[in-house]
């Protein structure tokens, strides 16, 4: 029977990464699409999110079968419980990379953002594919140290987004207002990006340690 948990968690932690993994490449295609105007590649990440979609609910089937069928406990709930608390962060970065597709569709045959700030942008796109490839990693090494570090790379896209607000709030801001509001909007979809995979890393560390990590930065807005 122990045998078969552990086969078993090692296929929901491999299923876990891979989710995470198609997470951080629909952000970096998304990204693209973005700064290029490219309807045809956000279509694409649209329409993939499905493999994401059916990924999740495979994942959570995995995870709710093993707490009715091995009715785990101590140690053992624990990575249930996390697990499942990981799914939905995943979900959730698929999604934000998802919203800057349809941003791109939305603003399409213009850009979506002004040229001005598309090196901003840029940035927290690899920003974006960096933590999401992180937080692949942490999944299927379960390296809490690892975990640790995707906190380094989310104070740099809380700055990048600081600065993104400076700028549509500055009175030589030439673009109007609703560009203003597609640029706040984007920036926010990146940063909850990067908090969602920061709170994977503190997730794999709860799950390696039995120790839930303080939130680096308990004044910001719950994940959305």
């Amino acid at each position: 029977m122990r045998v078969i948990y552990n086969e078993q968690m090692a296929e929901l932690a491999d299923l876990l990464g891979g989710m995470a993994g198609l997470a951080g490449d629909a952000m970096e295609q998304a990204t693209k699409s973005l700064l290029d105007a490219d309807l045809e590649l956000a279509e694409r990440v649209i329409t993939e999110y499905d493999r994401i979609a059916e990924m999740i609910a495979l994942a959570e089937e995995k995870a709710f079968a093993l707490l009715a069928l091995q009715a785990p406990v101590a140690g053992d709930l624990r990575q249930v419980v996390s697990a499942i608390q990981i799914v939905s962060d995943v979900n959730r970065m698929g999604v934000l990379a998802l919203h800057v597709a349809r941003m791109t569709r939305r603003r399409f045959p213009n850009h979506a953002v002004p040229e001005a700030v598309n090196t901003y942008f840029a940035e927290m796109g690899r920003i974006a594919v960096k933590m999401g490839a992180a937080a692949k990693e942490v999944l299927e090494t379960r390296d809490p140290e690892r975990a640790a570090k995707l906190n380094d790379d989310d104070e740099a896209m809380d700055d990048l987004r600081k600065h993104l607000f400076t700028l549509i709030m500055d009175r030589d801001w030439n673009y109007g207002v609703p560009s203003a509001v597609d640029v706040a909007l984007l920036g926010r979809y990146y940063e909850r990006f990067a908090d969602h995979a920061v709170e994977i890393g503190r997730r794999v560390v709860f799950l390696v340690t039995g120790v839930l990590p303080p939130d680096a930065d308990s004044e910001k807005e719950a994940p959305l």
